[in-house]
């Protein structure tokens, strides 16, 4: 060992008590680095849960660096003279080159301690919106979703955010709490439909699709309501009348869970387009252009022969 420190001292021409604290430095990461992969590998062959084997490498991994920290600041704290200059270099370094690398940290003790979300989680920080994947010390991964796709779809890319951003910037979680949201779904008739019998159409659909969760959503209605001023008076579907340029509107408001909207608006969607191709008072509405002929829509007692030789004179 001693011919060792000796030949990396003549390379780096440090004194012996660094050069020996540099090579015990690296043992100590090369035998940290190989009980990290050894508790890997047996977690992996243990369980095939991918949210078990996640938490089991992250501990594993903070566990190992606290202390890998804790070892080697204790090896080269020696080299200081006292604990002020320590202490004070740390400090200028920190405020002056590692601003950004400081907020990121204290993100993630936040986001550790007050867990405003998790894995799992569906989130939009900022213009992001995403299912968080990954929670490291300085950054968090989402898997994109909308963006050019409908339907807070997923897009398939993957967006690393600094942990900063939870303190900066407004975060929403769409599955944190209530772990449902309110869900509208617009359908137009024409003015000429009969729109009492298609909003009680509408309305039998969207009570149906709710059915299956009711009282599930009941019970976290409760459950959120003892950690947040969360209360609705009404969970059923709703049926809303208004009366646009090309029709009457009839807006199915709903609840449903963040990741199943788009499956939910299609599963209403064909229910709605098999129930209205029964009746022939109910039509859609659509963009249409509409001439009217005073003379004509005055005098209905012409047939149909007469109102076409007027036209055509």
């Amino acid at each position: 060992m001693e011919k060792i420190i000796y030949f990396i001292q003549n390379i780096f021409k440090e004194k012996p008590d660094i050069t020996g604290n540099f090579i015990i430095s690296i043992i100590v990461i090369f035998l940290l680095s190989i009980i990290h992969f050894v508790i890997i590998k047996i977690v992996w062959r243990k369980t095939e849960d991918v949210h078990k084997r996640y938490y089991w490498r992250k501990i594993t991994t903070y566990v190992l660096i606290g202390i890998g920290i804790f070892i080697l600041g204790r090896l080269w704290f020696k080299g200081f003279q006292s604990i002020a200059t320590y202490l004070g270099l740390l400090s200028a370094g920190i405020a002056i080159a590692l601003k950004d690398v400081l907020t990121n940290f204290a993100g993630w003790i936040f986001i550790l301690s007050r867990q405003p979300f998790k894995v799992g989680d569906r989130i939009q920080v900022g213009e992001h919106a995403g299912d968080v994947i990954d929670i490291r010390i300085f950054q968090f991964t989402l898997l994109e979703i909308g963006n050019w796709v409908a339907s807070d779809q997923s897009t398939g890319r993957m967006i690393n955010i600094p942990n900063g951003r939870v303190i900066t910037d407004v975060l929403a979680n769409y599955s944190k709490g209530f772990r449902y949201i309110w869900n509208e779904l617009p359908v137009i008739i024409t003015f000429e439909s009969d729109w009492k019998k298609a909003k009680n159409i509408l309305l039998k659909i969207a009570n149906r699709h709710a059915e299956k969760f009711s009282k599930s959503v009941e019970k976290k209605i409760k459950e959120a309501s003892q950690k947040y001023l969360i209360f609705y008076s009404k969970l059923t579907p709703i049926i809303y009348t208004n009366v646009q340029n090309n029709g009457v509107l009839l807006t199915i408001r709903y609840l449903c869970q963040p990741k199943q909207r788009r499956e939910s608006e299609q599963a209403i969607w064909e229910d709605i387009l098999q129930e209205f191709a029964k009746y022939n008072d109910i039509d859609f509405a659509y963009p249409t252009q509409r001439f009217y002929n005073n003379y004509l829509e005055k005098n209905k007692k012409y047939n149909k022969s007469q109102k076409n030789e007027i036209l055509e004179k």
